[in-house]
């Protein structure tokens, strides 16, 4: 049996068996990469470029977008590449390099969505304080917060899982290295490190849930108490968004890892995975954009703008 020391690569699941399939799946990881790419960028530069979205509220959507384009180029490059040269390897501190900044940004991704909805909860049910606890320092200092409690999960869990002895080969059923992959591969005696780590993740996850759950009761509360139908429908409009964001979120990863394992396969493990890790940094960007005007104006500006320099 091999163990940790003796690993130097790992094999990832491969996501076809014949060249022509591996070949369309690159072209397909391709366009969905760039479809993010392009997304969250347009968000990112407008947001930073268009003075009147130096708010809070779009503070935060920077960050969001720049944690989703971080998080879908930590795992979707490799597999292309993996793709289109028809291979499997990733290396081991390759794999340990892509666990660590797949936790830590899919972790502050979920601080940045719990601290938007306490932003939308001051400015709908405490406008008059809104300048005050959402200032700029606030959001520095929160937006700090998310990051570093990313950065703090992401060290725990890929220093503990990259310590323990792995006793069950290196092929990792999954298209990247996924922390749940990692640990079927050591030995049943050293689960217990990673279990009261995952209870302590546990409960900060459930924590957050709680946190969104009763903000957004909160505010349905406020909103349905007020006289005006265009104030109810500005404040849906401004709640929307990011109440589909966390939706698709929280659904993809929940069911990614409280699924039954009786409907457990490789297969399903993919799809799951490639929907959770994928799904929410493709699609946020378009949910955010639909209905947002300031959004729309802001890019249609970009896009008049680099229209004139190009003439």
């Amino acid at each position: 049996m091999p163990n940790s020391s003796s690993i130097s690569e790992f094999l990832l699941l491969a996501l076809a068996d014949t060249w022509q399939l591996q070949l369309l799946h690159f072209w397909l990881l391709l366009g969905i990469y760039l479809a993010a790419l392009l997304g969250n960028g347009l968000i990112s530069t407008a947001v930073a470029c268009h003075h009147r979205l130096h708010t809070p509220m779009y503070f935060l959507l920077l960050n969001l977008a720049l944690l989703d384009l971080g998080c879908i180029s930590t795992t979707l490059p490799k597999a292309m590449a993996n793709a289109l040269w028809d291979t499997r390897h990733i290396s081991y501190s390759g794999c340990a390099a892509q666990l660590f900044f797949f936790l830590f940004l899919f972790s502050a991704e979920y601080c940045i969505l719990t601290i938007m909805s306490y932003d939308r909860y001051v400015a709908i049910c405490k406008p008059l304080h809104y300048g005050t606890l959402m200032d700029s320092r606030a959001c520095a200092t929160m937006a700090a917060a998310a990051w570093g409690t990313g950065l703090l999960y992401s060290l725990l869990h890929t220093a503990n899982a990259f310590s323990l002895p792995l006793c069950h080969g290196n092929a990792l059923n999954q298209f990247f290295c996924e922390l749940p992959q990692i640990l079927k591969l050591s030995c049943s005696k050293s689960y217990l490190r990673e279990f009261g780590l995952s209870v302590i993740s546990a409960l900060i996850v459930l924590g957050c849930f709680i946190f969104i759950v009763v903000s957004y009761v909160q505010i349905f509360r406020a909103v349905l108490r007020m006289p005006s139908e265009q104030g109810r429908h500005k404040a849906f409009s401004m709640c929307l968004p990011h109440l589909a964001v966390v939706s698709l979120f929280l659904s993809t990863v929940v069911f990614a890892h409280l699924k039954p394992s009786s409907i457990s396969s490789p297969f399903l493990d993919l799809m799951v995975a490639i929907l959770y890790s994928v799904a929410p940094p493709t699609l946020n960007p378009l949910i955010y954009s639909m209905r947002n005007k300031e959004i729309k104006h802001a890019l249609s500006k970009l896009l008049q703008y680099a229209l004139s320099q190009l003439q």
